[in-house]
């Protein structure tokens, strides 16, 4: 059987289902479970260097460590308002990040600071692993 295609009635179911998936309220166990902060590592002569965006974020919500090499930081944002939200695009919950480190880093010299809502590790290089200019003889 056909049926005649009306443009107008089809807008408008497009238009109600894209009202629907806009502000249907999103789980708490998808929010936390897809979160994870933009993070760029970079080096210097000296140091390599982890920059994280935790915009919002307080210092007693984040917490950085070392274990066995390996680099974690991890935190959690807790909503300002549970009920009323018609749209929530800011991530709320808990995050973690982790990286294999290099044996060039001096883990016992590392240094983490938050300022204007990133997160910078500093992880120092070991002395003995510095790159140095050796210079050529004939």
């Amino acid at each position: 059987m056909l049926t005649r295609w009306d443009p107008f009635t089809e807008m408008s179911r497009l238009q109600d289902e894209l009202f629907r998936s806009s502000f249907a309220p999103r789980g708490a166990a998808a929010t936390r479970s897809t979160f994870s902060p933009a993070v760029d590592v970079f080096e210097d002569a000296d140091a390599i260097f982890v920059q994280a965006e935790l915009p919002g974020l307080k210092l007693e919500e984040i917490s950085v460590g070392v274990e066995n090499d390996v680099l974690t930081f991890s935190g959690e944002r807790k909503s300002e308002r549970e009920e009323g939200h018609y749209l929530r695009e800011r991530w709320v919950g808990a995050f973690s990040r982790s990286f294999k480190l290099p044996r060039t880093v001096d883990v016992e010299k590392i240094e983490a600071t938050l300022k204007d809502g990133i997160l910078t590790v500093r992880l120092p290089k070991r002395e003995n692993v510095k790159a140095r200019r050796i210079e050529v003889k004939s």
